[in-house]
């Protein structure tokens, strides 16, 4: 099996664990407050997480030198999944999904300011043309849809911060120190939070408690490995296989079927983050030095 191969399987698995992560966690939001669910999410995650610190070289990767950059980028990440997982429990799964895969086109705007990148003019558009898809997903309707709707952009958009930090400050750190203290910060603040939150769990609660927090790690472990064996322009399109999960796995648990302009306004967003990856990759092949 070439490298590249084995990077979309990778790739595709990791999109397959987040899939039926974020179903697990809308079934338990039905029931359970967001933050209750992040709790036992990173509680769980963490022995994990630094599990697989041990196995990738020792817990001395587990060592920074930049606490502050780490308690930055835990705020962002937690207020990232309350805002995604309240999205979820208002939300058809596949729209909560489209809508969250404008995060990439955040990644692109952000960096300018906080960076200090350039954006190319085939980007801007392709940009443009992706929130023109979010805005067929996202059209007027009823309240609570635009409550949700509003709850998982501010998600994409704190998701596309955190991105933007590690591509600031993650060449100084470990990929698995990076992730740790991420997930430290959401299950200290979850912790202070569950007096008031608190909802006794159902025996199958437990369940779904677990393997939300085994999903989530199963899905980073996977995405490392597939950029690790192919190249970002190869390996970054199959997370759009989320939006095929997103609606089997809504239509077989909730009987969720996206109308046609979800269908259209996802294509669009999918077409935007493809050209965008294109372009990178060319401008990579053109910057590259020759032998």
């Amino acid at each position: 099996m070439t490298p590249s191969l084995k990077g979309i399987l990778c790739m595709c698995l990791g999109v397959l664990f987040l899939a039926l992560g974020d179903a697990v966690s809308k079934w338990l939001g039905a029931v359970h407050s967001p933050l209750q669910i992040i709790f036992f999410r990173t509680l769980v995650s963490l022995p994990l997480i630094a599990l697989l610190a041990y196995f990738s070289g020792g817990l001395r990767k587990l060592r920074t030198k930049r606490p502050g950059v780490h308690l930055l980028r835990g705020l962002i990440y937690t207020a990232t999944m309350v805002c995604f997982v309240w999205g979820l429990t208002l939300l058809p799964l596949a729209e909560a999904t489209a809508i969250a895969f404008v995060a990439p086109l955040f990644v692109t705007l952000l960096s300018v300011p906080l960076l200090g990148e350039r954006i190319d003019p085939p980007v801007l558009v392709a940009s443009l043309v992706g929130f023109v898809g979010v805005l067929i997903v996202v059209r007027p309707g009823g309240d609570a849809f635009q409550l949700g709707a509003m709850i998982v952009l501010a998600a994409a958009v704190f998701y596309a911060l955190m991105m933007v930090t590690a591509r600031r400050y993650g060449a100084n750190e470990h990929l698995w120190a990076m992730v740790f203290y991420m997930t430290i910060v959401p299950l200290v603040i979850t912790a202070i939070s569950l007096p008031w939150v608190w909802q006794t769990p159902q025996p199958w609660h437990w369940l779904g408690f677990v393997v939300s927090g085994v999903l989530g790690v199963g899905a980073t472990a996977f995405i490392t490995l597939a950029f690790r064996h192919a190249p970002a322009a190869i390996a970054a399109p199959f997370d759009y296989t989320a939006m095929l999960w997103a609606v089997l796995l809504g239509w077989w648990f909730w009987g969720e079927l996206p109308d046609l302009w979800v269908w259209v306004g996802s294509a669009l967003i999918m077409l935007s983050g493809l050209a965008i990856a294109y372009h990178d990759r060319r401008t990579t092949l053109k910057r590259r030095p020759t032998a």
